[in-house]
């Protein structure tokens, strides 16, 4: 069981029986009366989606699920793949299960993957990532606007916004969650 107040995004939780992945998670603590979490997931199973309203102090139950530390290491026309970093098991997940996570994977990073009943259902993206810079335009100083941003492609295929002085090949930090330029990263 895990109270609504600890629920957070990834988390797997058992509703009707089944098993849903929380996708999306908000906290509410309104003036009056008790907090609660606004909390929309997904069906591992078939994909549809269930919104809920949990207070804090409520209790849930989370789904038994697995996680452990794989090494991403390539994606091909159907499948990424994965490799458990103490087992050296193989996972194939689905491109189409999680179209999404193909931006943010890198080869040979390692992720957590979340297992269950021997199915991968979640690959955990970290909050913060660093990528290079395939594509930029550059810029003519001077021709600035305060605050300017440009669109630049990462080697992962993830458009961006960042600030004009950013050029090709630098490498940049992403909030994940927003897909917004954090900073520049000097090696």
């Amino acid at each position: 069981m895990i109270r609504g107040g600890d629920i957070a995004k990834g988390t797997c939780l058992l509703q009707k029986g089944q098993p849903y992945i929380v996708t999306e998670r908000e906290f509410v603590s309104p003036g009056k009366g008790t907090a609660f979490a606004r909390v929309k997931m997904k069906s591992i199973k078939d994909g549809s989606v269930l919104s809920l309203t949990i207070p804090t102090q409520q209790e849930v139950e989370d789904a038994q699920v697995d996680v452990h530390t794989c090494q991403y290491q390539y994606a091909d026309q159907e499948n990424y793949h994965f490799m458990d970093n103490e087992t050296f098991d193989q996972y194939e997940v689905p491109i189409s299960d999680m179209p999404d996570k193909k931006f943010y994977l890198k080869d040979g990073d390692n992720y957590e993957v979340t297992i269950w009943e021997g199915k991968v259902i979640d690959i955990k993206i970290p909050y913060k990532v660093i990528f290079t810079v395939a594509e930029s335009e550059n810029y003519v100083k001077g021709d600035t606007v305060s605050g300017a941003t440009k669109p630049i492609v990462t080697e992962t295929g993830l458009t961006v916004r960042v600030p004009l002085f950013i050029k090709q090949d630098e490498r940049i930090l992403v909030n994940t969650e927003t897909n917004e330029y954090v900073e520049r990263v000097n090696n």
